[in-house]
């Protein structure tokens, strides 16, 4: 018997000089290349040449190169033998399952193609987003399982919601599956009604139709020139700055940015949510001597006057800096209540420092104006009094 076929046989004709016309078949399988649900029964028959002088009972099948038992064959004429196959399962391949005939020596007579598998289900999770308004890109995903074991097509369409005629989506991605880019002949301030057709042999879905407008959904690059350095030797803070994104430079909009920081030997990361608009930001509560890995994104908000946020940049690049060492750690004290009183003194004053920042602050570009260097003489003036006071009068 021949090996088993890397591709589905479609059918297979043979010439036998003397016998048999260069246009007719040696053998026929019925039915050719059918689409069937999974579970579905199948009876195939393969009939051949009666010239060809082989008896249907010397034939046999295989179905992906394995032969199938001879309890499901029937001998239905001397020139045709069928099968038939209860419950099929999904196909194996998606170029399709091969069903192959066979004379009683292993040569290929006749062989079908099986598409066994489901319709579409409706698609879903369709969102779209623009990269500086320069395009629309929408994804989605399969419904149901997402697997129907048949070759199936998904068409992304779109039209201008009051006036506009119905288009497909022509440049669908490679690197992401189930997503298309609209690059051209894009509009601004008009609504687009968006959705996916799923169709393959079985039957087709639709998804739901979204409503968007391009200034809506714009994301951009992560901010740019992002740098962390320490401040002076302040051993629990470290400067941030960084550089809006150049793509957005002459876009009338007001960008908001997120930072987020983690320890150098951790993948948990701490997100500062109200950065504002500023483009500097103060990280304070830190480790002393510790590396801390910081990253920066844009959401840019209100381009051209939309009443609605735009879509999170990608983070930035990390960028590495360490605090400086604390003084009280590198002293170095075998007085285990002294070591112990100055740890307490430490967390008492930061917490008294974010009680007070809390109410004199707003946001982390608040945070940037020295708050902590305002909050220390207050507490230096605040220290004089109270000794002032408690000092005996002569």
């Amino acid at each position: 018997m021949k090996g088993v076929l890397d591709f589905c046989l479609i059918f297979l004709t043979l010439h036998i000089p003397g016998v048999l016309s260069l246009s007719t078949h040696v053998a026929i399988i019925y039915p050719q290349d059918p689409v069937l649900r999974i579970g579905s029964n199948l009876t195939a028959s393969c009939w051949v040449h009666p010239e060809l002088g082989v008896h249907a009972s010397s034939l046999f099948w295989t179905l992906n190169g394995q032969q199938l038992p001879s309890s499901f064959y029937r001998v239905l004429s001397p020139t045709n033998l069928s099968v038939t196959l209860a419950g099929l399962n999904a196909s194996k391949q998606t170029s399709g399952d091969n069903l192959v005939c066979h004379n009683h020596k292993g040569h290929i007579l006749a062989g079908s193609c099986l598409y066994v598998g489901m319709p579409p289900v409706k698609p879903v999770n369709l969102t779209c987003w623009s990269r500086n308004t320069k395009d629309l890109t929408c994804s989605w995903a399969p419904g149901g399982k997402g697997e129907t074991n048949i070759s199936t097509q998904y068409k992304l369409k779109y039209k201008l919601r009051w006036y506009g005629t119905e288009k497909e989506c022509a440049d669908y991605t490679h690197t992401q599956p189930y997503s298309c880019s609209i690059t051209q002949d894009l509009h601004l301030f008009t609504p687009y009604e968006i959705w996916v057709e799923a169709s393959n042999q079985l039957g087709w879905a639709t998804s739901d139709v979204i409503t968007l407008d391009i200034l809506d959904v714009v994301t951009t690059d992560p901010p740019s020139g992002v740098t962390v350095s320490r401040v002076g030797q302040l051993e629990d803070q470290l400067s941030v700055r960084w550089e809006a994104p150049p793509a957005l430079k002459d876009f009338l909009f007001q960008a908001k940015y997120q930072i987020r920081y983690r320890l150098e030997d951790s993948q948990d990361w701490k997100v500062m949510e109200d950065v504002g608009n500023q483009t500097s930001c103060r990280l304070a509560g830190l480790r002393p001597g510790t590396v801390y890995f910081v990253q920066v994104r844009c959401n840019p908000v209100g381009i051209y006057g939309s009443r609605k946020a735009g879509i999170w940049s990608e983070w930035s690049h990390p960028t590495a800096a360490s605090t400086p060492h604390s003084e009280r750690m590198m002293s170095g004290s075998c007085d285990s209540k002294s070591s112990g009183d100055s740890n307490s003194t430490l967390r008492r004053e930061l917490k008294q420092f974010f009680g007070w920042a809390r109410k004199h602050a707003y946001g982390c570009s608040s945070m940037s104006m020295k708050l902590y260097d305002q909050w220390r003489v207050l507490m230096q003036k605040s220290h004089k009094v109270r000794n002032q006071v408690g000092s005996p009068r002569g």
